[in-house]
């Protein structure tokens, strides 16, 4: 019987909940540490990038309205289903990064446990975040955390998939919308997220997906007027100060890069970095 031909993998971007081309039709080669191919991921472009903003900003309504209950069950879904296809991940990650199988399968669990852990925030931040203040008056003064809107997150270079996790998350947990820069040398285990992602609760526009040219992509988002936060980890030192400089524009939050170990625990700074506070003052009755 002869040798069936490989059906090789076609990775698309994910915007808007569903999986479109980039605008111009590029794509660059992705290879992994010993330079063999393993895919062609699209190319996208400042064009990709402004729809994946107006996507988000489409979807933040719905997601930063709905309960805190509710978007930590539809994240609970999701680790499910990444569970499900992580030797998928495993390999990807493996491939992307050079590491043994079992390393790969590592960081893949290590990546859904944090998925896991972030869902269980969603319920539980405000205790954190808020407060009742002691006021002069006859007043009730309390501050609630509330999400700041579109979050642009250039993924860490350097862990193509627990990197991501750990940068996407704490991102839409507490009820803002993003917009990824998958990592340029390793996107695939990212657009293989988006995978998941489409077929799980998430509504569409929550995340959206790119991969290319981290300058490229980051720069109009960096200086993009409805764009309320940035995550620079996926940046260098020289274009993190040009974003940084370009998100003054409009005010946007600004995570700095700085070395990072993905493996150790988290914490909770990511998670508080990209939410407002709102304080109400209530008159008490007599």
């Amino acid at each position: 019987m002869s040798e069936r031909l490989s059906v090789l993998k076609t990775y698309k971007l994910f915007v808007g909940g569903k999986f479109p081309r980039s605008e111009s039709g590029r794509v660059y080669e992705v290879t992994d540490t010993k330079g063999r191919w393993l895919a062609n991921a699209p190319l996208a472009s400042r064009k990709d990038a402004r729809g994946a903003v107006v996507a988000a900003r489409k979807a933040f309504g719905g997601w930063s309205g709905a309960t805190a209950y509710n978007r930590g069950q539809i994240l609970y879904r999701i680790a499910e289903m990444l569970e499900g296809r992580r030797d998928q991940f495993a390999a990807e990650v493996a491939a992307a990064e050079g590491l043994s199988k079992s390393k790969a399968t590592a960081a893949v669990d290590a990546a859904i446990d944090r998925w896991v852990w972030y869902a269980g925030w969603s319920d539980k931040v405000a205790q954190i975040a808020g407060s009742a203040n002691p006021v002069a008056g006859p007043y009730f003064n309390l501050s609630t955390p509330e999400p700041t809107g579109v979050v642009a997150l250039l993924a860490p270079q350097d862990s193509s998939f627990l990197g991501l996790i750990s940068v996407l998350a704490p991102a839409i947990v507490t009820g803002n919308t993003a917009v990824v820069v998958a990592a340029e040398g390793a996107p695939l285990p990212a657009l293989s997220l988006a995978e998941v992602l489409a077929t799980s609760d998430l509504p569409g526009g929550v995340v959206n997906i790119l991969s290319g040219r981290t300058p490229e992509l980051a720069t109009p988002l960096a200086a993009h007027q409805d764009v309320n936060a940035i995550d620079l980890a996926g940046a260098d030192q020289e274009l993190a100060t040009d974003l940084e400089r370009a998100a003054a524009d409009n005010l946007k939050r600004v995570v700095r890069p700085h070395p990072v170990d993905w493996t150790a625990d988290p914490g909770t700074d990511r998670l508080l970095s990209f939410l407002e506070t709102k304080t109400v003052w209530h008159p008490m009755g007599v």
